[in-house]
């Protein structure tokens, strides 16, 4: 599937898939509005036929649609090759509790806003997207994060543990980079929320730590060390987490 363009260049064309006429309508009215160019699929089959011919900048997808849902076709999008610049995704949907929106962002997409919804909101979330991610310059590599055996491969979507690879979601290697990142020093929940999912999205102290103990669920299946004890991710209580 070819990259999206480079934005910002107008219009950018956005691709809204929805198996309700009206939402496609509004939606579509809402972005044309805007200054966009709007092609419209009804399910995520269609969505992905549509994508493999390219020219698209950014998909509002709904959740809950026939055929393939807006999950399954984000998952699909994401297993593409790594070395492509991903197209941006804002999921649009009626499933809106803090589960399912973790659950989107955590297959990889850069929004997610929840029905009923104001058509000048969707308007603002897929310019900042446009802004934040399609017209950001091509990152310089970034080097690789070692804490013991545990290495961390940002540009590669990647966590070896003793050059085993390790199943990990978007977030859990996010929040494992910035704990590595800032190795020794105590990062509060807040913190990590913020650098994680950005400042903009509603994620409560308990999505971290759950996060957490399956991160060290995982890493310690594998056997991850670290320098010192009591683990590779150390808890302070009352405060935050710790990379040790």
């Amino acid at each position: 599937m070819t990259a999206p363009r480079r934005w910002p260049r107008m219009p950018a064309c956005i691709l809204v898939v929805d198996d309700d006429p009206h939402i496609r309508e509004v939606a579509r009215f809402a972005l044309v509005r805007a200054g966009h160019a709007v092609e419209l699929a009804t399910n995520g089959l269609e969505a992905e036929a549509r994508l493999a011919h390219g020219g698209i900048d950014l998909v509002v997808l709904d959740v809950l649609m026939p055929e393939l849902d807006g999950f399954g076709l984000c998952r699909r999008l994401r297993a593409e090759d790594p070395t492509r610049t991903p197209t941006p995704i804002v999921f649009l949907s009626s499933r809106g509790e803090e589960a399912d929106r973790v659950l989107g962002l955590d297959l990889g997409a850069d929004d997610y806003l929840a029905k009923p919804f104001s058509p000048r909101e969707l308007v603002a979330r897929v310019g900042a997207v446009l802004r934040r991610v399609v017209g950001a310059a091509p990152a310089p590599p970034r080097p690789a994060l070692v804490v013991g055996n545990v290495t961390i491969d940002r540009d590669r979507h990647a966590v070896l543990v003793d050059d085993v690879p390790l199943a990990v979601t978007a977030t859990e290697l996010r929040l494992l980079a910035t704990l590595a990142l800032h190795r020794g020093r105590v990062l509060a929940r807040g913190q990590l929320i913020a650098t994680v999912y950005g400042a903009d999205h509603h994620i409560t102290e308990r999505t971290i730590d759950t996060h957490v103990r399956n991160l060290r669920a995982k890493l310690a299946i594998a056997g991850a060390t670290s320098v010192g004890e009591p683990g590779l991710i150390e808890t302070i209580h009352g405060v935050g987490y710790r990379c040790g």
